[in-house]
């Protein structure tokens, strides 16, 4: 089968994944897409660029294969003169109305409005829709339906149920084999406790400096490691934490290399996570897969991904219950360094991913294609 994949930002996790989905699957695949920059103009105008880029290409195919960044409204108007019976279907690696937008920047909820409907209006549009975690389906049609009841008037709140027909879920696959050849059998002599997130508000940082500080008055004895983006300038809270917690940092800033990130990911003991936004976790996964221990929030993918039944001692209610969960991870060290979790997270590598991907997007190009010869 022919899989045309289209992409408005082609970089971080999209890019990531776009290269292992094209790597692993046996189906016939190419991709069209944008540079990852500036992504607010990428959602409102790439849909344009891209409908013209894969027009050139010549490329038939019997499947699109879309991601949220994609404003599916206009690419299909500018392609459906050629392609109105190729079946169109969206993956959705996040959301702009379930996402908790940072309300420093000015006119947020105008911007929330006018992204979040692009990305309503291309899943009512597009024959499928993919979630890549069961929480963030369902985030989106409670959003969905918040969104609508705010117009005055023509709500079409019967619409979501439409989305929801067509919809399932369909995790990341991720190149998790990569960090073996990397691998390393040793740890410190203090435990090290690991962030490995974006240095952005939604990653809350403001919670897991305070923890460590906290922990650090308590006189506890730990390192950290403080991994995140290639910027410029440190954040704030960044800079500040690495003036009061200096004695404690072994190392903070960016990894150039993957060998570096994964030394750092292999020595690491301990990941509290503090996030109050993640529709999946890649790094948390990342981390998991190289024998880091998590201590992760009852909220968002993280019950889902970690299987809260079976690991609820992985899991923490509140900031303080993180502080004393921590505090006794590191007192007990020697016994987390012999537990590993790594088996829940190798489900996600592509190699266990790509046959469901296979299959899933030929059943979709099968049922559009059956609908239409009715």
């Amino acid at each position: 089968m022919k899989i045309a994949i289209i992409e408005s930002f082609n970089g971080g996790s999209h890019k990531s994944w776009i290269e292992g989905l094209m790597k692993n699957s046996t189906h016939d695949i190419i991709s069209i897409s944008l540079e990852g920059k500036y992504w607010k103009w990428r959602m409102r105008g790439g849909a344009i660029s891209l409908a013209e880029k894969f027009l050139r290409s010549n490329f038939r195919p019997d499947l699109f294969l879309l991601s949220d960044m994609v404003d599916a409204t206009i690419f299909k108007s500018l392609i459906g003169h050629k392609f109105f019976n190729t079946p169109i279907a969206m993956y959705f690696h996040e959301n702009q109305l379930s996402y908790p937008w940072n309300y420093n920047e000015k006119f947020n909820e105008n911007k929330k409005m006018h992204y979040g409907f692009i990305n309503y209006s291309s899943a009512l549009i597009s024959d499928h829709v993919f979630f890549n975690s069961i929480f963030h389906m369902n985030s989106f049609f409670k959003d969905a339906n918040q969104f609508l009841k705010q117009f005055p008037d023509h709500n079409e709140l019967q619409s979501i149920e439409k989305i929801k027909a067509k919809s399932s879920t369909l995790p990341l696959g991720i190149d998790l084999k990569r960090f073996d050849k990397h691998k390393i059998n040793e740890k410190g002599k203090l435990p090290l406790i690991l962030w490995n997130h974006r240095w952005d508000y939604d990653k809350d940082p403001s919670t897991f400096f305070e923890v460590m500080q906290k922990l650090k008055n308590e006189k506890e004895k730990f390192e950290l490691v403080i991994l995140g983006q290639n910027i410029k300038i440190m954040p704030e809270i960044f800079r500040v934490a690495n003036e009061k917690l200096k004695e404690n940092i072994r190392y903070i800033g960016y990894c150039k290399t993957l060998s570096e990130y994964s030394k750092w990911l292999y020595l690491s003991d301990i990941l509290p996570v503090t996030n109050i936004q993640d529709f999946f976790g890649i790094s948390i996964v990342e981390a998991v897969y190289c024998g880091t221990y998590p201590l992760l929030p009852e909220r968002l993918t993280y019950p889902d991904l970690f299987n809260y039944k079976k690991n609820s001692k992985l899991f923490y209610t509140s900031k303080n219950d993180l502080f004393y969960k921590l505090k006794h991870c590191i007192n007990s060290v020697d016994q987390i360094r012999l537990t590993s979790y790594s088996s829940l997270v190798k489900r996600y590598d592509w190699s266990e991913m790509i046959a469901e991907y296979d299959a899933q997007f030929l059943s979709v190009a099968k049922k559009i294609k059956d609908k239409i010869t009715i």
